[in-house]
């Protein structure tokens, strides 16, 4: 056999090998970093960065239709896994889409990557694709940033998002649960969820949104009016060293002191009837 046939012989077992209608064909060589080749479906798995967590079904459904008439037109981009195996980097749509159109091989593309560079491409891939959710997305940069020490600027320069963007979409993850759910199943835009953070009993917020069909502004404008209505918190009651130490000062400066203490440290009030206490305070403090 020339060398050229044998350049040109077919990759993989083949399904009538897979059913046992003919002798197995030897194990290939490993394809190397960087080529292009076809690969036995089964012996590729999903990535462990995929950001996304649900796939719609209307759009898999086109794309299972587009890949059983014209194939798998861009390879899927993988990376070694186990000694016969390839983990998904970018490309597990094309993967899922193969399986339900009956291919029994797909073409990859090879790469050697380490699990940082895994996640950084899964993630621009969806996020240039627009296919994450508004929550999904939030997910993707909170791991980079924990498992890798990314920074909100290193972030905007990988995904080609402005700062403002990876700091508000992070904010997201800062709301209840119930608000988040919303968001992912897609009930809640972003920008709704967004005017929900730091407020009072967001989760019932989000559901009056959804039930009236606000739009973000006039979400805007409840979240405000709920923040503004909500009761404050009356401070810690003193315990009984803090207590001691206002006496002391009041004995000594002959005001109601105040003495409010934290973990992030605290403050002293000093409460006067008079201009002249005042004026007295004044002095005091001046030397």
């Amino acid at each position: 056999m020339s060398r050229d046939a044998m350049k040109r012989k077919p990759l993989g077992r083949g399904l009538s090998a897979l059913l046992g209608e003919s002798p197995p064909v030897p194990a290939e060589p490993a394809p190397s970093p960087g080529a292009t080749r076809a690969v036995p479906i089964e012996h590729l798995r999903p990535g462990r960065f995929q950001p996304r967590r649900q796939f719609d079904e209307a759009a898999m459904a086109a794309l299972v239709e587009s890949v059983r008439e014209q194939g798998i037109l861009q390879p899927i981009l993988v990376r070694r896994h186990g000694e016969d195996g390839w983990e998904i980097v970018a490309g597990e749509r094309r993967w899922r889409a193969a399986q339900a159109a009956g291919l029994h091989s797909v073409p990859v593309l090879v790469r050697e990557l380490d699990d940082r560079a895994a996640l950084e491409i899964a993630l621009v891939e969806n996020v240039q694709r627009q296919d994450l959710t508004a929550l999904e997305e939030a997910e993707g940069y909170q791991r980079l940033i924990d498992e890798f020490g990314h920074r909100q600027e290193d972030l905007a320069r990988s995904v080609g998002k402005s700062r403002s963007h990876i700091a508000n979409t992070l904010r997201l993850l800062q709301l209840p649960a119930a608000v988040r759910e919303l968001v992912q199943e897609g009930a809640l835009t972003a920008g709704h969820a967004r005017a929900l953070v730091g407020a009072a009993d967001a989760a019932a917020l989000a559901r009056r949104i959804v039930e009236q069909g606000l739009n973000v502004r006039q979400a805007e404008k409840l979240a405000q009016g709920a923040k503004q209505t909500a009761p404050r918190r009356p401070p810690p009651e003193p315990d009984a060293d803090t207590r001691a130490l206002e006496r002391t000062l009041e004995q000594q400066l002959g005001l109601r002191v105040a003495i409010e203490h934290g973990e992030r440290g605290g403050r002293v009030v000093l409460h006067y009837r008079t201009l002249d206490q005042l004026d007295d305070v004044l002095k005091r403090l001046g030397g």
